[in-house]
């Protein structure tokens, strides 16, 4: 074969580029290769209805996400890690079912890549955490982690951070720590609070001040709808929490919980 001929067919069965995604939870942690996602036994391709990033309808081939986790349980915490820092914080159970709300690793195809999510932006890929039906499960926004990077075991939020925990008299069912399981689930994959947390996006939440101090309580909550309502700014990252994602009653916990916190604030 001319050598030319010979490297046109070597560029026609190589793939545009090599992704790889790093699986850290304990006994069963691995690295995963694109093309050995791609062919996964439990691959297939999936219609994501009006994609939380993409903003319509999706189609991507995916792996069922609880396929990869290796030796997880219900009771275990994982956090995702993107190419940029954003960490998404993720209770097992969720992950691990396979009725109602259903999460799945899309996985890009350098040979099919998927569109930009803005002009000028990346795609979703290489790594995707997507959801099938995710109105079953009250899934977040921010449970939806794109440009994955690695999926680590990890401890619970409160152990890893004690600096974000209420006052430990209250009760486990108190409104307080209600908020906190909230602000876990949609805050502290971008903010960290008394310098605690792994996120590196949004201002810490509570040093030197926490938004309920400069915010009357109606503003701030408006602020969480839509933060461009109150300050227009072009490159905010910040997305709008819907009531549909985060009714009244749990942002009114939300925002208890960052008044209770002003009471704790501690150094980094």
């Amino acid at each position: 074969m001319k050598p030319f001929i010979l490297l046109g067919a070597l560029l026609l069965s190589t793939p545009l580029y090599a992704a790889q995604l790093v699986l850290e939870l304990g006994a069963g942690s691995r690295t995963w290769q694109t093309e050995e996602l791609l062919k996964h036994p439990q691959a297939r391709t999936i219609t994501i209805t009006d994609d939380v990033s993409y903003k319509r309808n999706m189609s991507y081939r995916a792996v069922p996400l609880s396929a990869l986790l290796t030796g997880i349980n219900a009771d275990d915490h994982l956090q995702a890690v993107a190419l940029d820092g954003f960490a998404a914080e993720l209770a097992a159970a969720p992950l691990l079912n396979h009725n109602g709300a259903q999460a799945w690793l899309a996985v890009e195809d350098p040979r099919k890549p998927w569109p930009p999510l803005a002009e000028g932006k990346p795609s979703a890929g290489p790594f995707y955490l997507v959801w099938s039906n995710p109105q079953a499960g009250h899934i977040s926004p921010e449970q939806w982690p794109f440009q994955v990077a690695s999926i680590k075991k990890l401890a619970a939020v409160a152990e890893r951070f004690p600096a974000l925990r209420p006052d430990p008299k209250l009760a486990a069912n108190d409104p307080v720590n209600q908020g906190f399981a909230l602000f876990q689930k949609n805050c502290l994959a971008c903010h960290r609070l008394n310098g605690a947390g792994d996120a590196q996006f949004g201002p810490d939440l509570n040093i030197p001040f926490s938004p309920t101090e400069y915010f009357g309580a109606d503003f701030l909550k408006r602020y969480i709808r839509d933060p461009q309502s109150l300050l227009h700014w072009p490159q905010a990252k910040m997305p709008g929490f819907s009531a549909t994602v985060l009714p009244d009653a749990e942002l009114d916990l939300l925002v208890g919980y960052l008044k209770h916190m002003t009471g704790r604030k501690q150094q980094p």
